[in-house]
């Protein structure tokens, strides 16, 4: 296979005394069972990357790239793994400071390196400090050998008598050397979500970012993939895939070179965010988390699928619960009995939980819309006398859990709260404030405030033992931008706000480490890893017709495992049947947010059933092997197949989104099967009284005849789906 990257490099400054001889080279290997990351200390004592690609198999091969061969005419050569402003590259840097005398420039030089390690993998530290000023900078990189992932971020810090400003800081800095670079690219808005588009990276910059602050990834999802010498493709392929463990403004710049190098360069935006870093200070820049996979997106995908259910999302070898939850039923419209009715048609559905939305709070202005009471979190003594303890007592005596809505980071100005502590308001002094969904974003970088959002959390559980799950919603970008806490030091707001809600998060993940809870922002605009090492799942989107969420669903599975995604089946697209409804959501962490007696008798019975059969397969579509089969990008039908780990059980969803007449349909060819073993092929969720038309129904094929030869399960009806059960014999 065809290296990535062999960018061998000439010095650009003279050398130190205390220059590297030739016979003293430092070679620094980051590398997984399939990926190579070198990196080698040139005889000035900088750091420069020489290789990224497959692992290779010995040493000796990396001494071979001399690190002294020009990369191309009119190249510096200079392509340190972490440049800066101020030096002989003339392209973006990934540090840029303003030290205390006014100098604008940086140098840094290696100091050495260190390996430890961890569970699942091992941390490599390398330091670095500039050699006329105390500044010092430590890049981590951890690696997981088996996932084939590497995350990676960097530690700033000085003793300089004056404090620095920082402003430029990557989380990294990567180099490719391919022939064509193609981005795919996650962008859209509320209801939709992560819209695929792909276009080839040409000289100069191709900038993805966000300024919303919270809500962020509400028009730009944080991830991306890059295709190396061609389209990114779903099975074949060299693809760089990407992503950002940050829950506030982030960006990613993609910049192709003089040579025509891409130089990638993720992290936080610095926009309106020049940081102000004091002596003995630490900044820590956030995780930048990525695969290489040469198999295509769907193998990068599985990498990192696996990777966040072993290491990094929350409760991620853990089970999920299903739940029904009352918002598309109810809106702001129950009360205490209604809701105890729901609690006994969860339990008649088989579901887990009751998920009790929007509207429950708020005395002085209850939560009758979404024009008040947000701030105040007290159970409406009209609507719910009871409060909450009656709440979970009544889910205890339906046989469900209770589960509970709350967006603790916002405040309505028509609230008790706002009323109290209008300093505690993301507000401008003096001019006219702009409401986004009517409320407002209280300020995370104020520790009052924190106090504040984190006891919202614990008194209800200190109160309320028996809750059981939260969904913390976040419906408004932050607006009218300006900290009565930061005062004058408005450059760090950004990122102090961001490092506040995690404040939070941590002192409710060490009281609360059992509770899980839905990261939610309006649908998908929070749908980041280091979010996730609070929450055991995210809202996709509250589009929830399943046409669309195809292609949601589709886009988050690129980055993420299904048991991280919750998918409910709802009223949405009323054209569509409740069975083509339920499959779409089956394939995600499934839930009901629909009124069940507006079903038929058929449409309730096909739910109960759905449920006891995704429950029968949660081993394959929670913790197994994901396989997207045929996208609705290229076709007009979509299937995805999930295997679990023994290869002995599995599941093909298959779904006809709007066929051409007549058209010709694909075969599904699966794939992660064992080749020597026999499968009962068997077509589920049927609905009553329907027998299955799948001509393979019933049949026992072996895992080579299903991979080499496939399965007819398409046709040219729209909006039909059929699921079908893989059982090893």
């Amino acid at each position: 296979m065809k290296q990535l990257l062999c960018l061998l490099l000439t010095a650009a400054v003279a050398f130190t005394c205390n220059a590297i001889q030739p016979s003293e080279r430092k070679i620094i290997r980051i590398t997984t069972d399939n990926t190579e990351l070198a990196f080698e200390v040139g005889p000035d004592r900088r750091l420069y990357q020489t290789y990224f690609g497959p692992r290779l198999l010995s040493e000796e091969d990396l001494k071979n790239l001399s690190w002294n061969r020009p990369a191309g005419a009119g190249s510096t050569g200079a392509l340190e793994v972490y440049s800066t402003s101020g030096n002989e590259d003339y392209f973006e840097p990934a540090l840029g400071v303003t030290h205390g005398n006014g100098n604008m420039t940086t140098y840094l030089y290696y100091e050495g390196s260190s390996v430890e390690n961890i569970d699942g993998g091992t941390h490599t530290r390398i330091n670095m400090r500039d050699d006329r000023c105390p500044l010092s900078v430590t890049l981590n990189y951890v690696v997981y050998p088996k996932e084939n992932v590497i995350k990676t971020w960097t530690e700033i810090s000085h003793r300089e008598k004056k404090p620095v400003s920082l402003f430029r800081y990557a989380s990294a800095m990567l180099y490719l050397n391919a022939s064509e670079y193609w981005l795919t690219e996650f962008s859209g808005d509320w209801a939709k979500e992560v819209r695929m588009s792909q276009e080839q990276l040409r000289f100069g910059k191709k900038i993805l970012d966000t300024k919303l602050g919270s809500r962020a990834a509400m028009h730009v999802s944080p991830f991306f993939e890059i295709g190396l010498d061609g389209p990114v493709r779903e099975h074949s392929g060299e693809v760089l895939m990407g992503t950002i463990g940050w829950t506030g403004n982030f960006r990613f710049t993609f910049e192709i070179d003089n040579v025509g190098n891409l130089r990638v360069l993720p992290g936080i935006n610095p926009y309106a965010s020049t940081y102000e870093l004091k002596a003995g200070e630490t900044f820590t820049t956030p995780e930048f988390i990525f695969t290489l996979s040469s198999e295509g997106a769907s193998q990068g995908s599985r990498n990192l699928q696996a990777w966040a259910r072993n290491h990094s999302l929350k409760d991620g070898l853990g089970k999920r619960m299903t739940l029904l939850n009352n918002w598309e039923n109810t809106g702001f419209s129950f009360n205490q009995e209604s809701l105890t009715g729901l609690m006994k048609e969860a339990k008649d559905l088989g579901v887990d939980m009751f998920l009790l939305d929007d509207g429950w709070f708020g005395n002085k202005y209850p939560r009758s819309n979404d024009r008040a009471g947000l701030g105040d979190w007290e159970a409406t003594r009209d609507k719910l006398p009871g409060g909450i303890p009656a709440l979970v007592s009544a889910a205890g005596e339906a046989g469900v859990k209770f589960g509970i809505w709350i967006e603790p980071e916002m405040v309505n100005p028509k609230s008790e709260l706002y009323e109290k502590h209008p300093d505690w308001v993301i507000e401008q002094p003096d001019r006219k404030t702009y409401y986004y969904r009517n409320q407002l974003v209280l300020d995370m970088s104020n520790p009052k405030v924190q106090d504040h959002v984190f006891s919202v959390v614990d008194n209800i559980l200190r109160e309320n033992p028996g809750v059981a799950y939260f969904k913390w919603d976040c419906n408004s970008p932050i607006t009218n931008i300006y900290s009565p806490y930061c005062g004058e030091r408005q450059g760090q707001f950004y990122i102090d706000h961001v490092r506040g809600i995690y404040k939070v998060l941590d002192r409710i993940k060490e009281k609360y480490p059992e509770v899980p809870m839905m990261l939610c922002s309006g649908g998908g605009a929070r749908c980041d890893y280091e979010a996730l090492k609070y929450f055991t799942e995210f809202w996709c989107s509250d589009n929830t017709d399943p046409v669309e969420r195809a292609y949601i669903q589709w886009g988050f599975s690129q980055f993420f495992p299904a048991k991280a995604m919750a998918a409910h089946v709802t009223g949405w697209n009323r054209s569509t049947s409740v069975k083509f409804r339920t499959d779409m959501a089956s394939m995600c962490k499934l839930g009901f947010d629909i009124g069940l007696k507006e079903l038929s008798a058929d449409e309730l019975e096909y739910c109960r059933e759905a449920v006891k059969n995704w429950k029968r397969l949660e081993g394959a579509i929670m913790d197994g092997t994901q396989y997207r089969l045929v996208s609705p990008y290229e076709t007009n039908h979509m299937a995805v197949e999930y295997v679990n780990t023994a290869r002995n059980s599995g599941v093909v969803f298959a779904y006809d989104l709007s066929p051409r007449f007549q058209g010709k349909l694909p075969v599904l060819r699966l794939q992660g099967l064992d080749p020597a073993k026999k499968y009962l092929v068997r077509e589920i969720n049927l609905m009553p009284g329907r027998k299955s038309s799948f001509i393979q129904n019933e049949k026992i094929l072996s895992g080579d005849y299903l991979m080499k030869v496939g399965l007819d399960m398409f046709s040219h009806r729209h909006n039909n789906s059929m699921v079908v059960e893989l059982t090893a014999q």
